[in-house]
């Protein structure tokens, strides 16, 4: 009797649908075979917003209590994520940092977002060995570092660190919504949905948005141009020099 692939036997997902496999924890174990040891996963949530800080944690899973369902942040509900949030810090070892809009515009995005992940890994109770970071980027770090793109979607620690970037920053953007009412912070998180963009124009920007980011920059136009600097019309120099050199041709 030939028996039927167990592949074959499960429901077929619906039309459109791709499965994706969790993350693992096989980097972290090859590290572990090898003497290796605390491993670190770390990642940041808030790259993209117009407002608020950009969250980096580190996270150190405990290998025998590694909580189930642990994936990538962005493919969790809320209410999951806040699920997963508490076990996390209850079985692992966890930092969090905090890059602020200052910082984003007085460094760029990039920078403020390496600079917050590296403080989360040192702020972690004890030094790793090993850093996983999600991304293309490695940290200045005194110990090894890899850098996985698309990591927190295949490495469990970087997972679990989304999870607790993730929570972390979105209470706090509900915290702000209650010192800025009427830009819906509480809603989007600061990101630039219509909701937000037309706030920003509405109200102008607060002291939680990121005073380089276009839409911003729009808004502080409109309701604090003093705040903007102008670079000069170089094409309109040029013109008005050729204009007083041909005057004193002729």
């Amino acid at each position: 009797m030939i028996r039927k692939s167990p592949a074959k036997d499960q429901a077929k997902l619906p039309k459109g649908v791709i499965a994706v496999a969790p993350p693992s924890f096989r980097r972290e174990r090859a590290m572990i075979k090898r003497g290796v040891w605390p491993i670190a996963g770390c990642d940041e949530a808030g790259r993209g917003p117009l407002a608020g800080p950009v969250v980096a944690a580190a996270v150190v899973l405990d290998p025998g209590r590694i909580p189930r369902g642990i994936d990538d942040s962005k493919r969790l509900t809320a209410e999951k994520r806040e699920e997963l949030f508490d076990k996390i810090c209850a079985t692992a070892s966890f930092a969090v940092a905090f890059a602020s809009p200052a910082r984003i515009d007085r460094d760029n995005i990039l920078r403020a977002s390496l600079w917050a992940l590296a403080r989360a890994v040192q702020a972690l109770p004890v030094a790793p060995r090993h850093v996983f970071v999600d991304g293309r980027d490695k940290l200045a770090l005194p110990c090894e570092c890899d850098a996985v793109i698309g990591g927190d979607g295949l490495v469990m620690s970087i997972a679990a660190a989304s999870i607790i970037a993730k929570v972390t920053r979105d209470r706090l953007m509900s915290a702000l919504a209650q010192d800025c009412p009427g830009y819906g912070f509480e809603q989007h998180k600061g990101y630039a949905v219509p909701e937000h963009l037309e706030a920003l124009d509405r109200l102008g920007p607060s002291i939680h948005h990121r005073s380089f980011f276009a839409p911003v920059i729009a808004a502080r136009e409109k309701h604090q141009p003093w705040t903007v600097k102008r670079e000069p019309d170089l094409f309109a120099v040029d013109m008005s020099l050729a204009t007083g050199a041909q005057g004193a041709i002729s």
